[in-house]
């Protein structure tokens, strides 16, 4: 077995954030998740709170608040979620198109995969098959096509 060598994340010296590769664009600006909560039920950060749950079962990821969206990253970002007042639209890249009762859109990134949008409301929508989706993007985010797959 062939061991792939695994280069350092580059970090923002001014924002912090990660990056798999040095001087990647990005805003540069600091937001806490917090801030996307503001004047929302409790039950929509009870479900993001579900959904990085979630993410972090299948290892390590960090969360970044960005001004839009909020992102889940391993070496690359593999999910996010927009806050909306009536719930999440979340986010997970997948190399194919795939299937759920709460998929709301599908984007081509051309040969990079599939960009997939779930509307949840409620903690509840989280179920188990939107945890083998989620684990199947974990996989792409931490760049290691050994990681189990759906």
């Amino acid at each position: 077995m062939v061991e792939r060598l695994v280069k350092p994340l580059w970090r923002c010296p001014k924002c912090g954030h990660r990056f798999v590769t040095r001087n990647l664009w990005h805003s540069c600006r600091r937001y806490s998740p917090a801030d996307h909560f503001k004047g929302k039920p409790k039950v929509v950060r009870q479900t993001f709170d579900r959904f990085v749950k979630l993410a972090k079962a299948c290892g390590p990821a960090t969360v970044y608040a960005q001004k839009t969206r909020i992102v889940l990253q391993g070496r690359l970002r593999f999910a996010g979620a927009v806050v909306r007042h009536k719930g999440l639209v979340a986010s997970l890249w997948l190399k194919r198109c795939a299937h759920h009762p709460y998929l709301s859109r599908v984007e081509s990134f051309g040969p990079l995969g599939y960009g997939h949008h779930f509307r949840l409301r409620q903690p509840t929508d989280i179920d188990k098959a939107l945890a083998k989706l989620m684990r199947e993007a974990y996989a792409i985010g931490q760049q290691n096509p050994s990681l189990p797959r759906a």
